[in-house]
């Protein structure tokens, strides 16, 4: 999809790509994009630390189906904290974030 070019892509799970866009603004956030249905994650920090995540609707978009945001729930959860690591790593130190692609469910 387009707009997959324009933005860090950070991972795959489960044929959901999840990434930054290139010129993004604090609260931390990723979005997840399957088949052309997009939602985002919002993680709210308190202390240093992830203390609630917000799933959300993209403006314009149509969001992720159930079974696509369940999934893309549980991958937020298990990985708040390396999400957070890499805006960091993006956004104020100017580095590059690795893809990964997970190929094993998470429960």
């Amino acid at each position: 999809m387009w707009f997959y070019n324009i933005m860090p892509k950070l991972y795959e799970y489960l044929g959901i790509i999840i990434y930054f866009w290139s010129k993004e603004h604090e609260p931390i956030h990723v979005n997840g994009g399957y088949q052309g249905k997009e939602s985002k994650a919002e993680l709210c920090i308190e202390g240093g630390k992830v203390i609630e995540i917000k799933l959300l609707k993209v403006k314009g978009r149509r969001p992720l189906d159930p079974a696509e945001l369940k999934n893309f729930e549980i991958f937020i959860n298990q990985n708040a904290d390396r999400i957070v690591q890499k805006w960091i790593d993006y956004f104020v130190l100017h580095k590059k974030v690795k893809f990964e692609k997970v190929t094993r469910k998470l429960k």
